[in-house]
C-alpha cells in the first residue's frame, strides 16, 4: 500500500522482484565474464603436448631401414625421391659434420630426434611442399621443429654439397659435353640450354609486390636461371631476380659468363665446318640476344637447310624444358607457392633441390660427367676483351651459318 505525505510517497509492503530480473542479468554477466577469464588463461598457457619420440623412432626404421623392411625400395623412393643409398649417405655426411645432426640429449635428458629423424622430415617437406606440421602424427615432431630442421636441412645441403653439384664445367666436363651432344643432338660445341622459369610466391611482401608481379601472372614470381645438358644435369642456376623482369633482364644480372671476365674459365675450343671457335655455346629462344656463345633457330627459315636446322635445335633445347619438369615434378615445394617470407630462406631451398636433382642423376649412373675432375687453379684477373667477345654478333651469325650446313650434310632421316 502507499501512502502519500506531502510530496513524498512511501510503500508500506517490500519489493517483489520478477522471474526475469535484473539481478539474473548480473549473475550472467559475472559468470561470463569468468568465463572468458578462465578460457584467457588457458589459452595464454602452453600447450604440452607429450610425444613419444623413441617410439616413432623405432617405427620409422621398421617400416624403411631395417634388414625386412615394411616397405621395399620401389615405396622408399617414391616418398623420399631418392634410393634409399643415397639418402644414407647425405645422413652420413650430415652427422659427420654438423652437431644439429648428431644424437644429444635436451634438458630434461630426453634423447633427441634421430638424424634419420631429422633428414626424414625435411626431405618430405621438400618432395610434397606440404606444411611442416603434416607429419607430426607419424613423426611425433611439432611444426616448429619440423621448419626448423627444415630450414637446416637446406641450409647444410648447401654448403656441403656445392662444391661438386653446383660447379662450373670444368675442362674434362667441356670435352664430356661436347662429345655427347655431338653423338645425341649432333651440334659439336653444345655445352647446353639456357632458360628461365618463373616460381609462385605468395607470401611476398606487401611493398615487394610491385616488383615481384606482372601482368601476366596470377601471384608475384621469382626467376630462376638454368642451364641443363642432355642427362638433365644443372650446370648453372641463378636464382633471386624479380618476376616482373624478362629473360634478359635476368642475364644481365646474372654469373653466367663472369668465369670469362674473370679470366678462370676454362679454354676449350672446338671446329665445325672446317672453322675454330674459342668457346661453346648454349641454345637460347628468341627472346635472347644474338651473342657468340648463344645459338638460336631461325624465326622464319626461307630453304630446307634452315628448316632442318630449326627443327634439330628446338628439338635439342627441349633438355632445359625437360629439366624443369623433372625438378618440379620431383620436388613439388618449388612448384607450388612458397609460404616463407624471407628471401634467402627461399634462396637455399631452391639451390638444395637443385642439388639434390643432380646427385639423383649421378647416383642414377646417367650423368654425362659422373666425376669431378677440377682444372688448376687460376689467379682471377679482369679480361677486358672478353665481354666484346661474348657479344659479338658477328660470330653468332657465322656460327648459326656453320651449324647449319653441318646439319645439312649429314642426312640424317629424322630430320
Amino acid at each position: 500500500m502507499q501512502k502519500h505525505i506531502g510530496s513524498t510517497i512511501i510503500i508500506d509492503e517490500p519489493f517483489e522482484w520478477s522471474d526475469d530480473s535484473s539481478l539474473e542479468v548480473f549473475a550472467n554477466a559475472i559468470e561470463s565474464e569468468e568465463a572468458e577469464s578462465s578460457t584467457a588463461r588457458s589459452r595464454a598457457k602452453r600447450k604440452v603436448v607429450n610425444r613419444n619420440r623413441w617410439t616413432t623412432s623405432e617405427r620409422l626404421h621398421r617400416d624403411y631401414f631395417c634388414e625386412e623392411p615394411k616397405y621395399d625400395d620401389d615405396f622408399f623412393e617414391d616418398r623420399y625421391r631418392m634410393p634409399k643409398r643415397l639418402f644414407l649417405k647425405i645422413v652420413q655426411d650430415l652427422e659427420s659434420r654438423y652437431t644439429y645432426f648428431q644424437d644429444s640429449y635436451d634438458a630434461r635428458l630426453a634423447k633427441s630426434f634421430t638424424p634419420i629423424k631429422k633428414c626424414t622430415s625435411a626431405i618430405r617437406q621438400l618432395a610434397t611442399g606440404n606444411p611442416p606440421d603434416e607429419y607430426d602424427e607419424y613423426l611425433e615432431m611439432a611444426g616448429r621443429t619440423s621448419r626448423e630442421c627444415f630450414q637446416i636441412f637446406c641450409d647444410a645441403i648447401v654448403d656441403t654439397y656445392k662444391t661438386e653439384y653446383l660447379r662450373k664445367p670444368t675442362t674434362h666436363d667441356l670435352h664430356r659435353l661436347f662429345e655427347a651432344h655431338e653423338e645425341r643432338h649432333h651440334l659439336p660445341g653444345m655445352i647446353g640450354s639456357l632458360d628461365c622459369t618463373h616460381l609462385v610466391w605468395k607470401m611476398c611482401p606487401m611493398e615487394w609486390r610491385g616488383q615481384y608481379k606482372r601482368g601476366d601472372h596470377e601471384y608475384p614470381t621469382i626467376m630462376l636461371e638454368a642451364t641443363a645438358s642432355q642427362d638433365l644435369w644443372i650446370w648453372h642456376a641463378f636464382f633471386g631476380p624479380p618476376g616482373a623482369l624478362n629473360d634478359i633482364n635476368v642475364l644481365q644480372q646474372s654469373p653466367l659468363f663472369l668465369p670469362e671476365h674473370m679470366g678462370t674459365a676454362p679454354y676449350v675450343p672446338f671446329s665445325v665446318n672446317g672453322r675454330t671457335y674459342r668457346r661453346g655455346y648454349y641454345l637460347v629462344d628468341g627472346i635472347y640476344l644474338t651473342w657468340s656463345t648463344f645459338v638460336k633457330a631461325y624465326k622464319y627459315p626461307t630453304n630446307e637447310k634452315e628448316k632442318i636446322f630449326k627443327t634439330a635445335q628446338k628439338a635439342a633445347r627441349k633438355d632445359i624444358e625437360r629439366a624443369f619438369g623433372v625438378l618440379k615434378g620431383k620436388w613439388h615445394i618449388i612448384d607450388r607457392p612458397f609460404r616463407q617470407r624471407s628471401l634467402g630462406t627461399i634462396r637455399n631451398l631452391v639451390y638444395a633441390c637443385v642439388i639434390l636433382h643432380n646427385m639423383i642423376i649421378q647416383d642414377s649412373g646417367r650423368a654425362i660427367c659422373p666425376v669431378h675432375i677440377g682444372d688448376p687453379v687460376v689467379r682471377p684477373s679482369s679480361h677486358q676483351d672478353a665481354l666484346p667477345e661474348i657479344q659479338d654478333e658477328e660470330t653468332h651469325f657465322r656460327l648459326r651459318y656453320d651449324l647449319t650446313e653441318h646439319l645439312a650434310g649429314l642426312n640424317l632421316p629424322h630430320l
